[in-house]
């Protein structure tokens, strides 16, 4: 259902004190084709300058206060960061003090509806798609805080296209997406870009075009909801078609805010053809941009300058921390100079969270919808015999993850009863994603199953062969770095080769096997057995897999391509609470098993 472009217009126009958006051209094509040479003065008039800053932060994952929902506590980090919409709002009120309201943009790259209790808790519980149901926390905030644009994030999807344009209908500015088109028109299903219009006395106004781009991913992550209906372009193409027409539009400024990181590199193997993290491709690349606000990676990059290949002119990318714990400002100056205005330098900085407090009309606004959350966390679900951790689940066989493989096993193998596949053997992967969640002893809470399960992953049945597993396994076993028998062993420098997070490494339940981390990558597995017996490369077997992995992240070899044999919306998370609350007490004996350890040349390393 794409936006009908006047109401979006509209719809825009009520944003940014000061500033008017537009989609008429306020200028000659030619006068804005040219965005670059430094201005001279001539005769005796002096050269017009305008100083403009853009704010910008990105992967905000549904925090709006300094909170810790899976801690129960205010968040804190070694680092000591603070995160959080209503910090970001002090700081960008003093940016907006300091330079003029009327003088300043704000932007966000997207990953904004999911990530934290709160998110889920409006998507899920108390669903924001419900007749007569809340507005969004994240919309209440931004629209308070006064954005003018966000770029779609991939995790936007997670929860299917119902409650995604449901969100953008709750916030008072576009939710932008150049590169996310109609399936079968190819036609932009989101509005590509916004333009604003500063005014300056004596000159002619500043517009600044913002250009929207996501992730290609999303095709492969949230396939479930959005294949055949959309379709996601490489983020190169789609700003090499859409900066030119902003510049012939009268753009004097072209902004890109993206939600996508400046690596190079993608972690969906080659599924789709596009690169993931592509937006210092672009910069290089596409002629006319001045500026990138990146987004997806969650690393900070507080200013970085890429070299047009085309015209030799520097594009500055920043990248604000996620969780809302930075603030980017780009400060961009411009002359006005025989008849129109040219970008003279473009420069990035960071603000930080942890410098200021929370702002007061945030803390106003959502402290109802907050406590109803921190509730619902805190709700007993059972009781736990000890203490399970996720501490050294990256190089040991943790019962705590054997939990949520005994779970998908168990659900999977009642959605097949009574199918032709209920004879075959199910087996289950599961990821240590946390190196902190921690099940205590005693009463157990939805706050705490969360913590263990923080993605909204949703559980796939595949039908994978012995061998295909096996080659899973090996894939799996390049998160360890090799090392020799006789070398001392760093558990903190033995994980994450070749930067692989911890989320790319799977445990695969129901089989033993060692992992010999002596030997090179791709020949690890050893005495892999299914039932007591070598595993027969022939057997077929159901993999019970998280949606991300099963639609390719990660490019674990087969499974993307794998028959599917079943699937479901109920997230992992939900499925782990609704076992342990029919059982009432979480013991190991019930869901433990050492199924893989790690060894050396056949002797164990712990």
């Amino acid at each position: 259902m794409p936006l009908n472009r006047r109401t979006f217009l509209q719809k825009s126009a009520a944003t940014g004190a000061g500033a008017a958006v537009t989609g008429v051209a306020a200028a000659p094509a030619a006068e804005a084709a040219q965005a670059g040479r430094p201005g001279h003065g001539h005769g005796h008039h002096p050269v017009k300058r305008y100083s403009l800053t853009v704010m910008g932060t990105t992967d905000l994952h549904g925090h709006v206060f300094n909170w810790d929902y899976f801690k129960d506590a205010e968040y804190s980090d070694a680092a000591g960061n603070a995160m959080g919409l209503a910090r970001i709002s002090t700081l960008v009120n003093q940016v907006r003090e300091e330079k003029g309201r009327c003088n300043t943009l704000l932007l966000d790259a997207g990953d904004t509806i999911q990530g934290t209790p709160l998110a889920y808790y409006y998507a899920k519980v108390d669903p924001i798609t419900a007749k007569g149901g809340p507005v969004h926390p994240m919309a209440q905030a931004m629209n308070a805080i006064g954005y003018d644009a966000a770029a779609l994030g991939n995790h936007e999807f997670n929860y299917g296209i119902e409650t995604l344009r449901k969100f953008e209908s709750q916030l008072r500015f576009p939710l932008l997406g150049a590169n996310a088109v109609d399936a079968k028109t190819l036609r932009p299903a989101f509005p590509p870009y916004v333009m604003k219009t500063f005014h300056v006395p004596g000159a002619r106004p500043v517009k600044v075009a913002v250009l929207g781009l996501t992730n290609p991913g999303i095709a492969i992550w949230d396939k479930a909801y959005v294949q055949g209906r959309l379709a996601f372009p490489g983020l190169e193409e789609q700003a090499a078609k859409w900066v030119p027409k902003l510049r012939s539009m009268g753009a004097d400024v072209v902004v890109v805010s993206a939600h996508s990181g400046a690596s190079g590199t993608s972690s969906y193997g080659d599924q789709v053809p596009y690169v993931e993290n592509a937006a210092a491709n672009v910069a290089k690349q596409v002629p006319g941009i001045d500026a990138i606000l990146v987004g997806h990676a969650h690393v900070e990059i507080p200013e970085l300058k890429v070299v047009n290949d085309h015209t030799g002119r520097t594009v500055v990318l920043s990248e604000p921390l996620c969780y809302a714990e930075r603030l980017t400002l780009f400060d961009i100056e411009l002359a006005f100079d025989k008849g129109r205005w040219e970008v003279e330098s473009v420069s990035a900085s960071l603000r930080d969270s942890r410098t200021v407090a929370d702002d007061p009309k945030i803390t106003r606004l959502l402290t109802d919808e907050h406590r109803k959350v921190v509730a619902y966390v805190n709700q007993v679900v059972g009781r736990a015999t000890q203490t399970l951790t996720t501490v050294d689940a990256r190089y040991r066989d943790a019962p705590i993850i054997d939990l949520i493989t005994k779970v998908q096993e168990d659900v999977v193998k009642a959605a097949l009863a009574g199918t032709e596949y209920a004879s075959l053997p199910v087996i289950a992967q599961a990821s240590p994603f946390s190196r902190t969640s921690e099940i205590p002893a005693g009463d157990v809470t939805i706050r705490d199953l969360s913590g263990l399960y923080v993605y909204d992953n949703t559980l796939v049945a595949k039908l994978l062969t012995g061998a295909q597993v096996r080659a899973y396994l090996e894939y799996s076993a390049e998160y360890y770095v090799r090392t020799a028998a006789g070398a001392v062993v760093d558990v903190e420098k033995l994980t994450n080769a070749n930067g692989r997070p911890d989320y790319n490494y799977d445990y695969v339940s129901g089989l033993s096997y060692d992992i010999d981390i002596a030997q090179p990558a791709g020949s690890r597995i050893r005495n892999l057995t299914f039932a007591g017996a070598a595993l027969d490369d022939a057997q077929q077997f159901v993999l019970a897999v998280n949606n991300y992995r099963a639609n390719g992240g990660g490019a674990f070899p087969h499974v993307a391509t794998a028959k599917e044999l079943w699937s479901e919306s109920t997230e992992i998370r939900t499925r782990i609470a609704e076992w342990v609350t029919a059982k009432g007490v979480l013991d190991p004996k019930d869901f433990a098993s050492v199924d893989w350890k790690l060894t050396r040349d056949g002797t164990p390393v712990f």
